[in-house]
């Protein structure tokens, strides 16, 4: 059969078009190119991302140790300074404080270190001595240091404003010299420090108001000589003043917290009733605490009062000593004999001032003397105490047997 028509033509392409194909070495050659291009571009973008991965994870690892790293300075520091410790700060606190005072990098340096040595939790209010830009450790270790404390002094009851010699020579220093002691430390190059004589001359020449002296004892202190204005106002206990401070700003923290303490213990209220001024109550107490051992004061304060009462003059060996350069046990006919404020074998009455700082024991003697009639006292045993008498031939005595067994 013909297909002069062409009916069967197509039917004879399609067949022919359908049979597979063999592929030229060309055809071949750039299919398998294309293949390794494929794999190339494939691995290359696997490399990519592998590496982005790696650079994700190295940087998130990087920030996590920014995080956890805690900023800290390195060595014991460099310029001195000096920072307070509060009464009741936690060491979060405290650390906070040196943050502050550029004393540490960060808080968490210094608890941590804390941590390790538990000790610094014992550290006392107050100032202390440290560093800039010291290590978390080295300010927990210079913290409990005796000698990283400054602006610290206590007082004791008897203590007076000046200088005491002793008949063996000894020189106790008193309250000024004490004040001046607290007020020395180092902020930066420079000394804090203030002379016992620039504290007697702002305790001369300012007004008592601004030295914070209460109304109650600012009258009576104003008539005193200069250099005893403050006498008595100081009770025994401690104290803490800021190095940095002028003798005006010194004085008047002492006297604050001072002051703050009498209050706190009900004074000048419970001199009320007592037929005594608040501050003739503090003068007292003071004769009581320089003339007699605790458990003697309440009896010495009743002989006291009754001398008083009666017009007799006090008599008090104490007294006399108070204004002396060099002070004796025993005080001289001379010096019993020389006129002064302070004499009180010459004169009937108190002293013009207290003689010293007056223990809360003693001030509360002076509130609430002993009953009894007792006018005289003598030193009767070597532990120091006493034997009281109602007449003079019963003191004489006393003094005699004392003598004889040796106690004086």
């Amino acid at each position: 059969m013909t297909d002069d028509l062409g009916l069967f033509r197509h039917v004879i392409d399609e067949g022919e078009h359908s049979r597979p194909q063999r592929l030229t070495d060309g055809r071949r050659v750039r299919r398998r190119a294309r293949e390794r291009r494929r794999r190339r571009v494939v691995l290359g973008t696997v490399l990519v991302v592998l590496v982005l991965a790696i650079g994700g994870v190295l940087f998130g690892v990087h920030e996590l140790q920014a995080l956890w790293e805690v900023p800290d300075f390195a060595g014991p520091g460099g310029a001195q300074t000096v920072v307070q410790v509060e009464d009741g700060q936690s060491l979060t606190a405290i650390g906070a404080t040196l943050v502050r005072c550029n004393v540490v990098a960060s808080i968490r340096a210094f608890t941590l270190a804390a941590e390790a040595d538990p000790r610094v939790r014992a550290v006392q209010p107050g100032y202390y001595q440290l560093r800039e830009r010291m290590s978390g450790s080295a300010a927990v270790a210079r913290l409990q240091e005796p000698s990283a404390r400054v602006g610290h002094l206590q007082i004791r009851g008897g203590e007076q404003l000046d200088n005491v010699e002793e008949p063996d020579g000894k020189t106790v220093p008193g309250l000024l010299t004490e004040i001046s002691r607290a007020s020395c430390a180092m902020i930066g190059e420079a000394s804090t420090c203030v002379s016992p004589e620039d504290l007697r001359t702002a305790m001369g020449q300012t007004d008592l108001k601004a030295l914070a002296v209460p109304s109650w004892a600012a009258d009576p202190m104003s008539r005193v000589e200069s250099r005893r204005r403050l006498e008595g106002l100081l009770v025994p206990g401690n104290y803490d003043v800021r190095p940095g401070s002028s003798a005006v700003e010194l004085l008047r923290q002492v006297i604050s917290t001072s002051v703050a303490r009498l209050l706190a213990a009900g004074f000048p209220a419970s001199a009320a009733g007592t037929g005594h001024s608040a501050y003739e109550v503090l003068v007292i107490a003071s004769v009581i605490e320089r003339e007699a051992i605790t458990r003697d004061f309440r009896r010495v304060s009743r002989v006291i009062d009754n001398r008083l009462a009666a017009g007799m003059p006090l008599q008090m060996d104490s007294t006399i000593n108070y204004p002396l350069d060099r002070q004796e046990v025993n005080t001289s006919d001379a010096d019993r004999a020389r006129p002064g404020a302070y004499n009180t074998y010459l004169n009937v009455g108190l002293p013009a001032s207290p003689i010293g700082s007056p223990s809360a024991a003693a001030i509360a003697a002076a509130l609430n003397p002993e009953p009894g009639t007792w006018r005289y006292f003598v030193k009767c045993q070597k532990d120091g105490a006493s034997c009281f008498s109602v007449t003079r031939e019963e003191h004489d005595a006393a003094v005699r047997d004392a003598a004889a067994r040796g106690v004086f």
